[in-house]
C-alpha cells in the first residue's frame, strides 16, 4: 500500500470510516486508483468503540421502515442491493465468527478491531493510497474531476465520495466537513440534531433519578402507538439512558411527553383487579417485588402502604397509570457528545438512490451518515454504511 498521494486518481474518498472504508474497498476491487484521505492519526475510530467494543456490525432484521429520512424510501435500493447477509458473507470470508444478542443484532466475537483489520485487508491494493492526519483546505470542481488541496499537497481525481460522517462524538474525530461541503455546492441540508442520545431530565425528576442511578428495568417507551420501544432503560446521574432510551430519542422533539410501561408483559387493563382479587392483604409493594427492581419500587412508585384491598378507585387509576402509562417531559438530550448518530444531513432529494451521486454535480457521491438516512440502534447504522457505500462503488 502506497503510503504518499500521488496525484491524478480515479477516486478520492473523503473519510477513514465504515463507509470510507468499505467504498474504498469496493472500488479498489473494480479497477479504481483510490486515495482515501483522513484527518486522524487512524482509521475507524467508530467502528473501534462501537458496540461496546465489540461491533454490532449489522442485523438479520433489516428493514427501510427501520430507517429516519425526510425520504423513507431513499434507503430502500441500496439496502436490497447489498444487504446484511452480504457483508456477513464477508465477515465470514474472513475467518470471524459472531453471534446474536437480542433482537437480530450481530456482535463480532473477536471484537471491533477485528472488523476493522477485515475492512482494512479488503482495502490492502497497489492501487489503493491511505493518507491520514491529512486535512483538507478546499474542494474545486474542475470541467472533469476536482481538485483537492490538502495538507499534504494538491491531488485531482475524476470523482470524489465524501464519507465524512456527522456530528456525533466530536471526541473521536467528528466533524461538519460533509455539511460545508454540501453548502459549497449549494446542496440543501436537512437540520441536524444527535440521534440515539440519552435524555436528560431536570428538578424532582433528576433528583429521583440521580438517587436511582445504575438502575434498569426492562420496559416499553413510547410517545404514541406507532413510536415504541421495548428494551432496557437506565437511570443515570443525568437522567435516562440505556436501548430503549436511545432507540425513542430519535424520534422525541423538545418539550414533548416520553411514555413508560414498566410492566409491559401484565395486561393494564385487568392487573391491579387481578392483584386486588388474589392478593387482598399484601401492600402494592409486596406484590411487585418478583417483577421490578426494589429500590425502583420504593423511590419512583412510592406505592401506599395500605393492602390492596384497601385501596380506593382514584389511587388505583394514579398507580395504574403510573404503572403503565408514567409521562416524563425530558428538559432535552445530552447532545452530540454522547450520541452515536445524526438525524439529518444532506437532502436525499439531491442525490440519485441507486449511485448516490449528487444530481446536479456529477461525480460527487455522499455516503453514510453524512446523508439524511438514519437507522435505529442494533447494527443499522452500519447496515446503511456497508449499503450505500455499495451502490456508489457499484456506479464507479
Amino acid at each position: 500500500m502506497n503510503s504518499n498521494p500521488k496525484p491524478n486518481y480515479d477516486l478520492i474518498v473523503i473519510g477513514g470510516g465504515a463507509a470510507g472504508l468499505m467504498c474504498t474497498s469496493l472500488a479498489a476491487k473494480r479497477g479504481k486508483k483510490v486515495l482515501l484521505i483522513d484527518h486522524n492519526a487512524k482509521p475507524g475510530r467508530k467502528i473501534i468503540i462501537s458496540g461496546g467494543g465489540r461491533c454490532n456490525f449489522t442485523n438479520l432484521n433489516i428493514q427501510p421502515d427501520r430507517y429516519i429520512s425526510q425520504n423513507p424510501r431513499f434507503c430502500i435500493s441500496a439496502l436490497k442491493r447489498y444487504t446484511q447477509h452480504d457483508f456477513i458473507k464477508l465477515v465470514k470470508s474472513h475467518g470471524l465468527t459472531y453471534n446474536e444478542k437480542t433482537l437480530g443484532q450481530l456482535f463480532c466475537d473477536q471484537k471491533s478491531p477485528a472488523i476493522l483489520a477485515m475492512l482494512q485487508e479488503e482495502c490492502r491494493s497497489d492501487d489503493v493510497t491511505m493518507q491520514y492526519q491529512c486535512e483538507i483546505s478546499y474542494v474545486h470542481k474542475l470541467s472533469s474531476g476536482f481538485e483537492v488541496k490538502t495538507s499534504s499537497g494538491t491531488v485531482t481525481s475524476s470523482k470524489i465520495v465524501i464519507a465524512s460522517g456527522g456530528l456525533s462524538m466530536p471526541k473521536i474525530g467528528a466533524t461538519n466537513f460533509a455539511y460545508n461541503i454540501a453548502k459549497q455546492f449549494n446542496l440543501s441540508l436537512i437540520p441536524t440534531q444527535p440521534g440515539l442520545v440519552p435524555l436528560t431530565l431536570s428538578g424532582d425528576k433528576l433528583d429521583l433519578a440521580i438517587s436511582l442511578a445504575g438502575t434498569a428495568l426492562d420496559c416499553n417507551v413510547f410517545l404514541d402507538k406507532k413510536t415504541s420501544f421495548r428494551e432496557n432503560m437506565l437511570f443515570t446521574h443525568r437522567g435516562l439512558s440505556g436501548p430503549a432510551i436511545l432507540q425513542i430519542s430519535s424520534y422525541w422533539r423538545e418539550s414533548q411527553e416520553v411514555f413508560f410501561n414498566f410492566l409491559p408483559d401484565q395486561n393494564p387493563e385487568t392487573f391491579l383487579q387481578d392483584l386486588r382479587k388474589n392478593n387482598p392483604k399484601e401492600t402494592l409493594g409486596q406484590v411487585l417485588k418478583p417483577l421490578l427492581p426494589k429500590k425502583f419500587i420504593a423511590l419512583f412508585l412510592c406505592p401506599p402502604e395500605k393492602a390492596i384491598a384497601q385501596l380506593s378507585k382514584k389511587e388505583l387509576a394514579q398507580i395504574n397509570d403510573r404503572l403503565f402509562r408514567c409521562a416524563i417531559i425530558p428538559s432535552g438530550t445530552e447532545g452530540y457528545r454522547t450520541a452515536e448518530v445524526t438525524l439529518g444531513g444532506l437532502d436525499t432529494k439531491e442525490l440519485s438512490s441507486k449511485t448516490m451521486e449528487v444530481k446536479q454535480v456529477p461525480g460527487l457521491y455522499f455516503i453514510g451518515e453524512a446523508v439524511d438516512v438514519t437507522g435505529w440502534l442494533g447494527g443499522y447504522n452500519f447496515q446503511w454504511a456497508w449499503s450505500s457505500a455499495a451502490a456508489c462503488a457499484e456506479s464507479l
